[in-house]
């Protein structure tokens, strides 16, 4: 549905993208994660036509995207990473001028308004100043906006920015919604636990270029280790550490330490067996599957939030 070909963007001396190339398909729950300067924004900016890039193309349909292409634009609904609202009018009147930029007559922009409104679960507070919404209603009211005039794709920039989890679960929940109503998503996210909640699947974009793409499971797939032996950082276990290289590869984190063990220790006893006999109790150990930070740390050498 959504082709992204060869799309380079340079800016001065920074090449914010290079050499792009995606393909999303009809309702599709698509996620690009990456950290922040990724070229993430970039991206979306390109294809909604804001920004122009220096090469490649973007197609919805076998039709070539251009500003001047109307029509196919508005196939897209864009909520932006920025907070994009009149905040001292209402919510109500928010719609209202947005509703309009899309050409719906009176009573089919009413309709959409109510329709939005119930989605994002804010109708009891339509007529109230945005200013006096808290983040996370500010963020579901952008969301609202995208969807007056019933995109087909729908283009989702870090949505979820500065909001508390109970909002942040409301956001996750409206847009599996929509999803499953048929609406191809494309969901841009430095949180590894986004993107494995909500995309069936992703590509991981750092430093402008992809470096994988594909489903959890398949990118979990490119790591020798699957399963991933993490220790917290304590006093405790900072003055051990020197002692667990008897056992593997030890990687510090912010908040932990990974070890990948020798072929030596390829039973997970014998790895905690190891750990009881150089004073690291059990509390401090989880092991667990591989995740999406560990796959962007083995094809990157550094964290997600680096």
């Amino acid at each position: 549905m959504l082709r992204i070909s060869h799309i380079i963007k340079t800016f001065e001396k920074v090449k914010a993208l290079q050499n792009i190339s995606l393909t999303i398909n009809k309702g599709e729950f698509f996620g690009l994660l990456g950290p922040n300067g990724a070229g993430k924004s970039t991206l979306m900016n390109i294809i909604i036509g804001y920004l122009e890039a220096d090469s490649g193309q973007i197609s919805v349909n076998n039709q070539i995207m251009s500003s001047s292409n109307i029509d196919l634009r508005k196939k897209f609904g864009y909520v932006p990473q920025e907070i994009s609202l009149y905040l001292e009018l209402s919510a109500y009147n928010n719609l209202k001028i947005f509703g309009q930029f899309f050409n719906l007559n009176p009573k089919e922009l009413n309709k959409k308004v109510d329709e939005v409104l119930e989605l994002v679960q804010l109708k009891d507070r339509i007529k109230d100043p945005v200013k006096e919404f808290s983040g996370g209603m500010k963020r579901r009211l952008n969301l609202a906006v995208s969807l007056l005039h019933d995109p087909e794709i729908l283009l989702c920039d870090e949505p979820t920015v500065g909001v508390d989890p109970q909002s942040r679960n409301a956001i996750f929940d409206m847009l599996s919604v929509l999803n499953k109503t048929g609406k191809t998503i494309l969901y841009t996210t430095h949180y590894m636990e986004e993107a494995e909640r909500l995309c069936s699947r992703l590509a991981i974009i750092d430093n402008g270029n992809i470096i994988a793409q594909g489903t959890l499971i398949e990118l979990v797939n490119l790591l020798n280790q699957k399963d991933t032996i993490k220790i917290q950082k304590t006093s405790v276990t900072q003055n051990k550490i020197a002692q667990l290289e008897e056992i593997g590869q030890v990687t510090e984190l912010d908040f932990y330490y990974e070890l990948i063990p020798k072929s030596g220790f390829d039973k997970n006893s014998k790895i905690f067996f190891k750990l009881e006999e150089i004073g690291i109790p059990d509390a401090f150990v989880q092991l667990s599957r591989a995740t999406l930070e560990d796959v962007f740390l083995n094809l990157t050498g550094r964290s997600l939030r680096d």
